[in-house]
């Protein structure tokens, strides 16, 4: 069947019909902080009375927005063990971005969503959760950006978070007229080309194949502007056998994971090594200068985040042995003694967003704090095998 594709002129530009395998479906294109949006999103939906409404969310998401206690079934022991913290620092730091200017504009971050689902609901029409699931998409953007990436992301998160310029009134009216993220992500595009291409343009493959799969015949289909382009490309092909891949979160290469076993190996034979050729005692001291070197820059990090005592002395304790293997670092291990020791209550997980925009916040929130402790533990560790390594190495070849 001719697939076609014309603009909706009687709702709004941000509207597009498109006619594929029977079904017609209605596009619209949406700003996550926009009024203007969730005007649009209900006229569209009660005017076509479609079988079913698409969002461009998924059921994460969809539950944060819905439910009010949506913190209280956010199990951080569980994110630790999963090895999570990092995703979740990100997430955070987007959300408090999207929301302060959320603020600044008078709407919640993601109103049109909701409005979507809730008009659906008075009019007794299905809905579609059409996006993939955040955990995998951050996940993928995570595995996707190298240490030097990652970095700079989380610098210009913080940076974002921090701004406190004042928008203008013509700032305003743009930004009421775009997806701020996409728009954000765009403007990323060369420096993150792999970032683009796991939040951007994947995902505009997964929203295009689900919303071709939505039962019914015609379709109201939700989604950021800056997604509009690429699913409009992406409806007219078939990319369903693309579907596993994007929905995987990428293994661990063999070659990093004998890199990672590389410098441990290498500690530990030298020491070894030490003993053979100098002596039991001085491989002793070079044993002594790693816990050392390893322990005090860690412990100093748990000291800087104002950790429970316990936190300390873990970070002391766990970093010496948590840098001679690659399968968990003293980060995680400080974090979740932390959470154990002084485990954030529900009030804070709820101005988290408010919290991490100031200096004060991070170290007054409990849950930021954990964040300090993973952040400033793991640098203290990861200098102190550097400096414990050099160490090590100096004694035996010098």
């Amino acid at each position: 069947m001719t697939e076609t594709e014309e603009l909706v002129n009687e709702y709004s530009s941000d509207v597009h019909r498109v006619e594929r395998d029977g079904k017609t479906i209605f596009l619209v294109g949406t700003a996550h902080v926009s009024q203007e949006s969730v005007n649009l999103v209900e006229k569209v939906i009660i005017g076509e009375s479609p079988d079913r409404v698409c969002i461009e969310l998924d059921e994460q998401r969809y539950q944060a927005m819905t439910k009010k206690d949506q913190w209280q079934a956010l199990d951080l022991k569980t994110v630790i063990k999963n090895k999570q913290l990092s995703t979740l620092l990100v997430s955070i730091l987007m959300a408090s971005y999207q929301k302060r200017l959320g603020g600044k504009l008078g709407v919640t971050p993601g109103a049109e969503l909701l409005a979507a689902a809730q008009t659906a609901n008075r009019e007794n029409i299905p809905i579609s959760l059409c996006d993939r699931d955040v955990r995998i998409t951050l996940r993928r953007a995570w595995k996707s950006t190298s240490l030097f990436k990652k970095t700079y992301l989380l610098s210009s998160l913080l940076a974002s978070v921090f701004d406190t310029e004042d928008i203008d009134e013509k700032q305003l009216e743009e930004m009421k007229k775009k997806d701020v993220l996409a728009g954000l992500m765009d403007e990323m595009g060369q420096s993150f080309p792999d970032l683009k291409r796991v939040l951007i343009d994947e995902r505009d493959i997964y929203l295009a194949e689900k919303i071709k799969q939505a039962p019914g015949d015609k379709i109201v289909a939700v989604v950021g502007a800056g997604h509009v382009a690429g699913i409009l490309s992406y409806l007219e092909k078939d990319n369903n056998n693309t579907l596993d891949e994007i929905t995987t979160i990428p293994p661990v290469s063999k070659s990093w994971k004998i890199l990672g076993w590389t410098i441990p190996i290498m500690i530990i034979g030298s020491i070894v090594a030490i003993g053979f050729m100098k002596g039991i005692s001085v491989a002793g001291a070079n044993l002594l200068y790693w816990v050392l070197a390893n322990g005090i820059p860690a412990a100093i990090g748990s000291l800087l985040a104002l950790a429970h005592p316990a936190t300390t002395i873990g970070a002391f304790t766990a970093a010496p042995l948590t840098s001679l293997t690659p399968v968990i670092g003293a980060g995680y291990v400080t974090a979740f003694i932390q959470v154990m020791t002084r485990p954030p209550v529900v009030r804070e997980f709820e101005s988290v967003g408010e919290d991490i925009a100031t200096f004060r916040g991070w170290w007054q929130n409990k849950l930021l704090r954990v964040f300090l402790v993973f952040i400033f533990t793991g640098l203290g560790s990861f200098i102190g095998t550097w400096v414990g390594g050099y160490e090590i190495f100096s004694n035996l070849f010098g």
